[in-house]
């Protein structure tokens, strides 16, 4: 079984999460987080400094996969807007590493680290800081974005084993 090296993206305009852990079956751990401080004098500028910054983390860690937080709506269009824009920038900055790509919405997310949709940010950060054996709690978007990247391998682990519960069912789901 191979080792899988995950990068998770938490987008934002002016605060971007990152996050890397390596999977080996289903053992996780972490690798790298952090947070890229979003500046710039227009939107054309922060959007590049997405794009960049996260193309050297992707050189420099040398992920297998990416997966990124889906847009929900936010508290007004415009900030909708910025987001699926900085998402946009980190999508492509992942396409053109030649990463597969994965989306995940928020409540998908908090399911898998936290085992409840509608959890808060401090259980998730409480739940990756366990997860991944940590000795501090990660900042917000950080653990964000490592929560992503644990969610990302977890559906990978799900759905590596359908082939074979289908196979000991005699080629049937049910």
């Amino acid at each position: 079984m191979a080792t899988m090296r995950i990068l998770g993206i938490d987008p934002g305009s002016r605060l971007t999460g990152y996050g890397i852990i390596e999977q080996h079956g289903s053992q996780l751990r972490y690798v790298s987080s952090g947070c890229l401080r979003v500046s710039g004098d227009s939107l054309a500028d922060k959007l590049g400094m997405i794009f960049t910054d996260l193309s050297e983390l992707m050189r420099e860690f040398q992920p297998h996969e990416m997966a990124i937080e889906r847009v929900f709506m936010a508290r007004n269009a415009d900030s909708a807007l910025k987001l699926g824009q900085a998402r946009g920038a980190a999508i492509c900055a992942g396409v053109i590493q030649e990463l597969p790509v994965a989306e995940y919405s928020p409540r998908e997310i908090k399911q898998a680290v936290v085992g409840k949709g509608s959890a808060d940010k401090a259980q998730v950060q409480h739940m990756i800081r366990v997860l991944l054996n940590l000795s501090a709690t990660p900042q917000a978007d950080a653990a964000d974005a490592l929560a992503v990247a644990v969610c990302h391998g977890h559906r990978g682990q799900t759905l590596a084993r359908v082939p074979e519960a289908v196979a000991s069912r005699g080629g049937r789901l049910r």
